[in-house]
This record gives structure tokens, C-alpha cells and sequence, in this order.
């Protein structure tokens, strides 16, 4: 087989062409993964604000739907849960040691009374007090 070897004088060599594709793809990638973790970042933090346990609100709940008609029950549990919201100010620590006096005698007994229309005025007056 013969050999021509004939000069080209208008035909430049072949360049090499720099290739980024590679680069842009991993650069979109990594940007894509961090947008997608800050998202779910933001969404867990959302999640998990809302499933916070608030002991104020649940003892509010309680306070709420105590059943007065079991007068001995009723004491204790006005007693305990409101204990919570005492020291949200000097009108609430009063009203809280006004109440617990006028409940020591629905406490501590083998059988009580249904409670005084005043008692439950105090009660009601003390529930509506409560900021949650």
C-alpha cells in the first residue's frame, strides 16, 4: 500500500474543545441538593413546632373539662392544674390561694357537698383569668 503524503494548507489541525458540562452538572446537582435539604430543614422545624407538647394549654384542657359534679375530683384537680398559670401575675396568685382556701373543704373528706354557687363563681372567674 502506497502512502500519499500530500500537504494540507487549508484545513486547519483538530482542536481540542474544552468540555464544562461535567462541571455545570455537578455544580446544578449540588445546588439542587442543598435547595432540597434546606427545604425539608424548614419543614421538620414547621412539623415539629406544631407537635410541641405545651403543658399550659393541656392543663388548661384538663381545668376545662373538669367534672364539678364530682366535687371531691373537681378540688384536687383545680388544685393541681391551676397551680400552673399561679405565677403569671399577682392577681392570679391571689385568686389561685382565694380559690385553693375555699376548696380545702371539698378536700380531705370521705364524702363532700356539691359545691356553692360562690365556689363556682370563683372556679369560673379563675378559668376565665387564663391566657393560654
Amino acid at each position: 500500500m502506497q502512502e500519499y503524503d500530500i500537504p494540507l494548507h487549508d484545513i486547519k489541525p483538530i482542536l481540542e474543545v474544552q468540555e464544562y458540562s461535567l462541571y455545570y452538572f455537578a455544580a446544578i446537582s449540588t445546588l439542587l441538593a442543598l435547595l432540597l435539604l434546606a427545604f425539608a430543614y424548614i419543614m421538620y422545624k414547621h412539623f415539629k413546632a406544631k407537635q410541641r407538647f405545651n403543658l399550659r394549654a393541656e392543663h388548661y384542657q384538663i381545668l376545662k373539662s373538669l367534672d364539678l359534679s364530682d366535687t371531691k375530683n373537681a378540688a384536687y384537680g383545680i388544685t393541681l392544674y391551676g397551680l400552673t398559670f399561679r405565677d403569671d401575675s399577682p392577681r392570679h396568685t391571689e385568686m389561685y390561694q382565694n380559690i385553693v382556701e375555699r376548696l380545702q373543704g371539698y378536700k380531705y373528706k370521705k364524702s363532700v357537698e356539691a359545691f356553692e354557687d360562690e365556689v363556682l363563681g370563683y372556679i369560673d372567674l379563675y378559668k376565665g383569668m387564663i391566657d393560654v
